[in-house]
């Protein structure tokens, strides 16, 4: 999502210094505290303050400071600085929320969906901003894989061993492309997906980003019976972008971005994913990219990012 924000930005004529790290590469004017990424795990409180003080001095005469870090907007609020702003990409939960509730006195805060929005209690926001995907640079497709698709982390909130369930009652083939990195979701993996794999249930293991999208555009559907309330879902984007219809689960921001019978089905229970998955033939394809094109389009979550820089920058917002 930032390396979209980045390049859409500067092709919008903004001036964008990007502070991450070395390796990264994005094509955008970058700077970076730290030359290699720390890796999920790896970076604690303290790289996370090391990584942020570096950038804060580095961006001292910048007009405003878009601070996707949790550390950065507390520290900001000690030192002068731009005018900052920072999006929540997580869950305002019992940890987040008092939190993000202590820096929204000062920092303006995006959100990235109205249902993630409706849930920070006490935390002024300041706009809903949903992400956004270059649609351009994305294969449409036919669908003509014949089978489901699943694609995220392997991790019980995913709802992978659902997914099974799901596809194999619908009679409809399953393929699983899934990181799988970590402890915790080789431990998943085992206990409860490896046993239900077979003929009509595979796992391809971790796709390159083209691969992704190949898999996407050729899938049915991308079946998504996600068990929590998930802030966003860039996976849901990107199928509709292919022309890929969503069954999903009805938690979280699903439901701001699969338009009930028309791009998917949002659904309740284990029967109407069911019901979903057999009935996702009916769903028009050229209508799923038309939403994400609509909708989902990075020219828009750019435009809308500039406007909340401006108000910040004219001291409005």
């Amino acid at each position: 999502m930032l390396d979209i924000l980045a390049r859409g930005l500067v092709a919008a004529g903004v001036d964008v210094v990007l502070v991450t790290t070395g390796d990264a590469t994005c094509p955008v004017n970058r700077k970076w505290v730290f030359a290699k990424a720390l890796g999920v795990g790896s970076g604690g409180v303290a790289e996370e303050a090391c990584h942020v003080i570096g950038a804060y001095e580095m961006l001292k005469d910048v007009d405003v400071i878009h601070d996707h870090t949790l550390v950065g907007p507390l520290y900001a609020q000690g030192i002068v600085s731009p005018p900052v702003v920072t999006t929540n990409h997580g869950p305002f939960n019992d940890i987040l929320t008092p939190i993000y509730r202590t820096i929204s006195e000062r920092t303006p805060v995006i959100a990235i969906s109205r249902h993630q929005a409706s849930t920070a209690t006490g935390v002024s926001i300041a706009s809903v901003i949903h992400h956004g995907i270059d649609v351009e640079r994305i294969p449409f497709g036919s669908g003509g894989g014949g089978y489901a698709a699943v694609l995220g982390r392997m991790h019980p909130d995913k709802g992978i061993d659902t997914a099974i369930a799901v596809a194999r009652q619908a009679g409809m083939p399953l393929r699983i492309a899934a990181k799988m990195s970590e402890p915790s979701e080789r431990e998943y993996f085992t206990s409860h997906i490896a046993p239900g794999l077979g003929a009509d249930i595979e796992f391809i293991g971790e796709l390159s980003r083209s691969d992704k999208y190949d898999f996407l555009k050729d899938a049915v559907c991308l079946l998504n019976p996600i068990r929590w309330a998930e802030p966003f879902g860039m996976v849901m984007i990107e199928a509709l972008a292919c022309g890929t219809p969503i069954v999903a689960s009805d938690w979280g921001a699903a439901s701001e971005i699969v338009d009930d019978g028309e791009t998917g089905f949002v659904c309740h229970d284990l029967g109407s994913l069911e019901r979903g998955v057999r009935q996702v033939h009916r769903i028009d394809r050229s209508r799923c990219r038309a939403t994400a094109e609509d909708r989902f389009s990075a020219g828009r979550m750019v435009r809308e990012h500039r406007a909340v820089y401006r108000r910040l920058i004219d001291g409005t917002n």
